[in-house]
């Protein structure tokens, strides 16, 4: 990470990112509603991991979206922790996994999907040189203090001199460590820089924006959707890697003749699988899960069965093209499962084969592919040694 000239902290940069309230005034759990296409989350997290300037983000969720995206986000390069009772407790748990090395602590609120890499980067040289900074923008508004049961107002601070914080405010690892030790236990913040006062540090003010929103209420996500829907805010983030899953599903007639091709592994046996390819059920319901997973159809629109040139094809080539379009849609996959319904042959003796042959033609880890077969116990053409089935489910990341 680049810091300012002035004051340079070794150790690089790591960012806290806080979401795991509960949306209360929005009505729902405003972290994941979508935001011009997305979950409002992947804009703030991207915020970071596209920004260039961090060597960990690490994102505080509650419970049960731990529980659901938890390992996405970790897959993704993303580290996660349990967020506690309140915001401050949050801060805790996350911090617990802030590297010793690090030099300097970002912390920012997950319903802020706005920021961007300059703003993140003048906070992080402010704490540099002060120890902390906190963005901030004028008031647009006059502020009135009101009486202890809020019935009247009793004075008017002087505008000019306040200012509405915002995140992400940015702090040397010790400063930050200082602050939870003096926050304690059982008390909670709406910020960190609160607890600075009683340390006797100042943090330093940088100047923020407007664009800069905390989605809080239903009104906020209208704001921040039009603020999105800036061609330039959206084209400017790379986006983050997500898990994505896809499903595929073939079937082929048994007929005598025909070679008995499965997972690009010839497998001996009185009957082939008759199709205008070779007609292997696990590769092509491979391949369309893996289409299906990235959103780009099926075999079909690329190996049109009408096209007779294609006739008698191997599926590996099927498989080729599949992957070159996951790499043209920066897609990685992280696993295949594949389960095969076949009366005849017995495919037990022949998992280890084409799972090793399947793992080889998409370039994976053995560990990560999965091959398994089921028989319809006799029921239908399948069960009467006719047909074959297969069924396959995929995770990419994207």
């Amino acid at each position: 990470m680049s810091v300012s000239n002035k004051k340079k902290i070794a150790g690089g940069a790591e960012a806290i990112i806080l979401a795991g309230g509960s949306g209360a005034r929005m009505g729902a759990e405003k972290q994941y509603l979508p935001l011009a296409g997305r979950p409002m989350i992947e804009w703030t997290v991207e915020a970071f991991t596209s920004s260039g300037l961090f060597s960990k983000v690490i994102l505080a969720l509650g419970p049960e979206n731990l529980k659901k995206y938890g390992p996405a986000w970790e897959k993704a390069g993303v580290k996660t922790a349990p967020a506690g009772a309140t915001r401050t407790e949050s801060l805790r748990n996350a911090f617990k996994l802030v590297s010793p090395g690090a030099g300097l602590v970002a912390v920012h609120d997950g319903a802020r999907p706005l920021v961007d890499a300059p703003l993140i980067k003048a906070c992080l040289e402010k704490a540099a040189e002060a120890g902390a900074a906190v963005p901030a923008v004028p008031l647009k508004d006059t502020v009135k203090k009101v009486s202890p049961g809020g019935e009247v107002f009793e004075s008017t601070p002087e505008r000019s001199s306040l200012l509405a914080v915002q995140t992400p405010q940015c702090y040397r690892r010790e400063v930050i460590s200082a602050i939870l030790d003096a926050a304690g236990s059982g008390k909670d913040y709406s910020d960190e820089s609160q607890v600075l006062e009683k340390l006797g540090i100042k943090a330093a003010v940088v100047r923020s924006t407007f664009r800069n929103i905390k989605v809080t209420t239903p009104e906020d996500l209208i704001i921040a959707e039009a603020f999105m829907k800036d061609e330039k805010t959206v084209a400017a983030r790379s986006k983050v890697q997500l898990s994505r899953t896809g499903f595929g599903y073939d079937i082929h007639r048994l007929v005598e003749g025909r070679p008995l091709v499965l997972g690009g592994i010839k497998i001996e046996h009185t009957k082939g699988l008759l199709g205008h390819s070779d007609g292997d059920v696990v590769l092509h319901s491979i391949c369309d899960a893996l289409l299906g997973s990235i959103s780009a159809g099926e075999i079909g629109v690329y190996f049109p069965p009408t096209d007779l040139t294609l006739m008698g094809i191997s599926s590996v080539v099927i498989a080729e093209k599949t992957l070159e379009i996951l790499v043209s849609k920066k897609a990685r996959i992280i696993n295949i499962d594949a389960t095969i319904v076949a009366e005849e042959p017995k495919l037990k003796p022949h998992y280890e084969n084409i799972r090793n042959s399947v793992a080889k033609i998409f370039k994976m880890d053995h560990a990560d592919v999965s091959i398994k077969a089921k028989s319809r116990e006799g029921l239908g053409d399948i069960g009467h040694g006719e047909a074959m089935v297969c069924y396959a489910s995929v995770s990419v990341l994207k």
